[in-house]
């Protein structure tokens, strides 16, 4: 049974992954102004310049940085979700059955949306 404290608890939890996760993403990258949900990969502090091999490994840098960007805002996106629904009251009820999801499973990952039989 999830109890209060267990959601403080989880909530706790998510708030430190959520800023984890938004310092990794400035690391590497840069949020649209247009959408502050999406980042995109920046090279790390060079400019494109004359010399060929320097512009290929800053490309490289980039595809690095925005498959890296890609994974990052889509858990970032699952813990910005699983703190709404903490706000709403509705944190921790799998969205296929309807039923309490399981605390191993949430203490496993505190943003899962579905309990162990619809994962």
């Amino acid at each position: 049974m999830l109890t209060k404290e267990h959601i403080e608890e989880f909530k706790i939890r998510l708030e430190k992954e959520r800023a984890i996760l938004q310092k990794e993403l400035s690391s590497i990258g840069k949020q649209n102004p247009s959408n502050p949900d999406d980042w995109e990969p920046r090279a790390p502090g060079e400019e494109f310049g004359a010399d060929r091999n320097d512009n290929a490994d800053i490309v490289e840098a980039l595809h690095e940085n925005n498959a890296a960007i890609n994974e990052l805002e889509i858990r970032l996106k699952n813990v910005s979700l699983a703190l709404e629904r903490i706000e709403k009251g509705t944190y921790g009820i799998c969205e296929e059955s309807g039923n309490p999801i399981e605390l191993e499973r949430l203490n496993a990952n505190p943003a899962a949306i579905t309990c162990i039989a619809h994962a």
